[in-house]
């Protein structure tokens, strides 16, 4: 069963003619899209130009640069559509593929924004300190830590998921559209889009619900960097975009929109929909040279992480911006973490609580790091197992009892009455510092120092006993 060609049977007239332009509406459209499109490439390229030549922060410039092609793909895809709108489908199909660039780009960049604010520029520092917390709105009713070792790799792949299914729904939804199976004007069950719609709608859910879930975790660290009109510099370009192409759907199958001698009702309220497209670029090219600003990077109050910029790292910036490994490297260890989670592997799964890391490690694998069951404890009380409840404090400053969920091994430690378990751990007169220091032999110090935060301009200097 075959689709119905939704194109006329007509040639479509040129734009230059041998006794001059006629500008009737069609060839108006075509000189508006057209225009707007240069206008939308040109804007693009002046913020692109100043985030390459002041390429202070790769790791996030790089996705900020992939986030800010988003308007002139969508303008000059959208003009081809218009121009060539007996293959509308086709660019369509390749302008949605470049949204799930854009997202994966946009979570990387919301990490690397975190990070900055970190002495290490880690993503696990951030996360360690962390306390439980209820999951965003409808899945309110379940609780996650974000400590946990699966955490990161669960939310980066609930995202990243999206860069490699998108590509491939868009590639089935090519191949479909030329065998005239795929049939978006009927959507029907007998035909692919139905499909295809369904399995892009759950991928692009989670994948913003991903998004959403991060927002919540790191909205403190993401005070004062534009999350929200970052964010929205993206969705709105999604918003509208759908939103009036289903408007003029509706307008046509109603029997506004009407057809021409060479277009359709159909290819009418195709190109209506991708002129207006080539507008709404140039305003969003706008606001998103103001969002994705190159000054927060170059502010050394705001990114105090500067480096000397050359033309080198100019050709740097245009690389980076294009070559995508670093999101499929992300995939591969979310991936490559789940398999050793599925194995069993050590270091994958976390059943201790923070009490057993702070006052007895040695209960608990090797692997585990001094600097993250201090920054666990000291986020808050409770426990690091999800699924057990929340004890109330002991009242009883000498004695305390430690409990597990897994058993009923109970027993008593004695400590200095009022002392801060901090200074108990990190001072060597502290109770605690005796007893890990005993239990592990970590040199003279007991435990590793803490990194110095880094001068502008100057690496990270960490020592190790």
């Amino acid at each position: 069963m075959s689709c119905p060609s939704d194109n006329a049977t007509g040639v479509d007239d040129e734009f230059w003619s041998s006794d001059g332009i006629h500008w009737d509406a069609h060839r108006i459209g075509w000189a508006v899209a057209g225009g707007c499109a240069v206008l939308t490439v040109l804007i693009t390229l002046f913020t692109l130009t100043m985030h390459a030549t002041r390429y202070k922060h790769p790791p996030a410039q790089r996705q900020v640069m992939r986030v800010l092609l988003m308007p002139p793909v969508y303008a000059v895809v959208s003009f081809f559509s218009y121009r060539y709108y007996k293959s509308y489908e086709y660019y369509i199909l390749a302008e949605t593929a470049y949204e799930a660039i854009t997202l994966s780009a946009f979570l990387m960049l919301l990490m690397e924004l975190v990070s900055m604010g970190t002495i290490d520029l880690q993503i696990k520092s951030v996360l360690a300190e962390k306390d439980k917390m209820k999951f965003p709105f409808p899945f309110g009713f379940w609780r996650f830590r974000a400590s946990k070792p699966y955490f990161w790799h669960a939310l980066s792949f609930s995202v990243m998921q999206y860069v490699v299914l998108r590509p491939l729904i868009s590639i089935i939804g090519i191949i479909c559209e030329y065998y005239d199976v795929l049939c978006p004007e009927e959507y029907s069950i007998h035909f692919a889009e139905v499909y295809l719609d369904a399995i892009d709608f759950v991928s692009i859910s989670v994948a913003l619900y991903g998004l959403i879930v991060f927002y919540v975790l790191c909205k403190d660290e993401l005070k004062g960097k534009k999350p929200l009109n970052k964010f929205l510099a993206i969705k709105l370009i999604v918003f509208f975009t759908f939103y009036q192409s289903f408007l003029f759907s509706i307008l046509q199958s109603h029997g506004v929109i009407k057809g021409t001698a060479m277009w359709t009702a159909t290819n009418v309220s195709d190109g209506l929909s991708a002129l207006c497209t080539c507008v709404e670029m140039v305003i969003f090219s706008i606001y998103m040279g103001w969002a994705y600003n190159w000054t927060d990077y170059t502010d050394p109050e705001k990114n105090p992480y500067q480096r000397d910029t050359n033309f080198r790292t100019y050709l740097q910036a245009i690389w980076d911006t294009i070559n995508l490994s670093d999101f499929f490297s992300e995939i591969y260890l979310a991936c490559k973490f789940f398999v050793d989670y599925a194995r069993g592997k050590p270091g994958t799964h976390s059943g201790a609580t923070k009490l057993q890391k702070t006052f007895m490690p040695h209960t608990i694998p090797e692997e585990s790091q001094e600097m993250g069951m201090i920054a666990s404890y000291n986020a808050g009380g409770g426990y690091d197992n999800e699924y057990e409840q929340d004890k109330p404090e002991p009242q009883n400053d000498t004695k305390r009892e430690i409990a597990f969920s897994s058993g009923k091994l109970s027993g008593s430690e004695d400590y200095d009455s009022g002392e801060d378990i901090y200074s108990s751990i990190r001072s060597p007169g502290g109770t605690a510092y005796s007893r890990v220091q005993q239990e592990h032999g970590r040199g003279e110090s007991g435990f590793e120092p803490w990194p110095q935060a880094r001068p502008t301009g100057q690496g990270i200097a960490m020592s190790r006993d």
